[in-house]
């Protein structure tokens, strides 16, 4: 064992147990989210003499009035927001916890790991759509949605990952993504970026994804593999292999497992089409190009990333 137990003195444990059982009661309940958001973040943020100034009909400044405004997600948009793509009805309130989670760890107590990690954790538990138990998040973690999350029990997520689930992206139990790894679950047309494929990204039970390492969309990695530092993942990484380089490659079998590994060159196989998450979007759709190019030139074939 490389780590040992820590508590916190009983009062600050007593403290932080009271809080994130009010906001986890109320996040429950049928409470309004955006409101229980608002209120949670003006108190982390220590501004409530500011806001009951401001609803008692005081002047504020307008920098005041604005950074007021933005603890209620109701008054924020989120990139994800502006994905055409997307389930609006499960929308609505993961943006709203999304919020919640991103501003949390803009405060000090985001620094502080007993409480952090247990804060995350509860907010997992109704963001995701799956939150195993002793899940250990740590800050800087961002993600697509959050509600096309699976994660598993034990699992560890380092500093500053992304974890896009613009498709879908399951993570095993005992699961290690260490910091700045991105996995992805959407790539796009390499003639028109704006056409947006998603996949089902799964990462496998006991599998470890090293530091500054990226998993393409639709990609598998088996349970109990590595992915080194620093790696591209474009193809497939079976059970017990290590991959690393760009493009990443099976290059051993982790030891103790030889009997039961595929043979080294069984990584690498590319099946994201095989788990294509198709999608329609509604005819009177009002979408826009981003780039304001025209498009209407022609096209022979759309190769994709």
């Amino acid at each position: 064992m490389t780590k040992v137990h820590v508590s916190l003195p009983a009062d600050a444990e007593e403290g932080l147990r009271a809080f994130i059982d009010e906001v986890d009661g109320r996040l429950a309940s049928d409470e309004d989210t955006c409101t229980v958001v608002r209120d949670t973040l003006i108190d982390l943020f220590g501004d409530r003499e500011a806001w009951e100034r401001w609803q008692d009909g005081k002047p504020v400044s307008p920098a005041t009035r604005v950074r007021l405004q933005g603890y209620d997600p109701c008054n924020a948009t989120l990139e994800a927001e502006y994905y055409a793509e997307k389930d609006d009805e499960q929308f609505k309130r993961s943006k709203h916890l999304q919020w919640l989670w991103r501003q949390f760890d803009a405060t000090p107590m985001a620094d502080n790991v007993a409480f952090a990690l247990r804060f995350r954790q509860m907010l997992a538990d109704h963001l995701f759509a799956e939150a195993g138990d002793n899940l250990r998040i740590f800050k800087g973690i961002t993600f697509s949605y959050g509600h096309n999350i699976s994660v598993g029990d034990n699992t560890v997520i380092h500093d500053d990952v992304h974890l896009d689930d613009r498709g879908k992206l399951t993570i095993g139990d005992r699961a290690s993504i260490s910091d700045s790894a991105h996995i992805y679950s959407h790539s796009h047309d390499t003639v028109d970026q704006t056409e947006v494929r998603n996949y089902h990204t799964t990462i496998g039970d006991d599998a470890r994804i090293t530091y500054d390492a990226m998993v393409n969309a639709g990609v598998s990695v088996g349970e109990n593999a590595i992915v080194g530092a620093r790696s591209v993942v474009q193809g497939d990484v079976p059970a017990h292999h290590i991959a690393v380089g760009s493009p990443a490659k099976s290059v051993k079998v982790k030891p103790g497992f030889e009997d039961v590994a595929e043979p080294l060159d069984a990584g690498g196989e590319r099946r994201a089409d095989e788990r294509e998450i198709p999608y329609e979007l509604p005819d009177d759709i009002e979408a826009f190009d981003e780039f304001d190019r025209d498009l209407d030139g022609p096209v022979d074939s759309h190769q994709r990333e």
